[in-house]
């Protein structure tokens, strides 16, 4: 495969990041996802962009290959902004040959030019996962994510 292209999402890439979100669900966390309710997630992050963004990896005749969405958070105590990497997939055929490697890179450069932290999470018995995130200089940060709230 050549160099991936990393690109901002557009709001005619919704089906593909309902789609890839469907099966991120399924795969990692055996979810079942309503595909109207992910639709509309995605819909509301497109209408207000300060939810959140989402990054494209395409190939040269523009197939999609993966995604990764960044969403952010204030950190008074560093005074700067956290940005977060959710929703990362990457087709399956695709996998192993840079994709990943390349939306991560991409969003890390520009988090390093706007000063902001990146973190992720992960599930604890994701080792591949695990293994790739730490392939690019990522550490376990000390914390361990709670929620409260609604189930699902």
């Amino acid at each position: 495969m050549s160099k991936a292209i990393i690109r901002p999402a557009r709001p005619a890439d919704m089906p593909t990041i309902v789609r890839f979100n469907i099966a991120l669900a399924n795969e990692s966390e055996g979810l079942r996802l309503d595909p109207k309710t992910a639709q509309a997630g995605v819909r509301r992050m497109f209408s207000n962009p300060a939810l959140g963004r989402y990054f494209l990896a395409v190939s040269s005749t523009g197939e999609r290959l993966g995604q990764l969405m960044v969403t952010t958070e204030w950190s008074d105590w560093r005074n700067c902004m956290i940005w977060w990497l959710q929703s990362v997939y990457t087709v399956p055929e695709h996998r192993g040959r840079g994709v990943f490697r390349a939306l991560c890179e991409h969003v890390l450069g520009e988090a390093a030019e706007a000063e902001c932290r990146v973190r992720l999470y992960v599930e604890r018995d994701n080792a591949k996962a695990i293994s790739a995130y730490r392939a690019l200089g990522f550490r376990d940060s000390g914390y361990d994510l709670m929620e409260h709230g609604l189930a699902g």
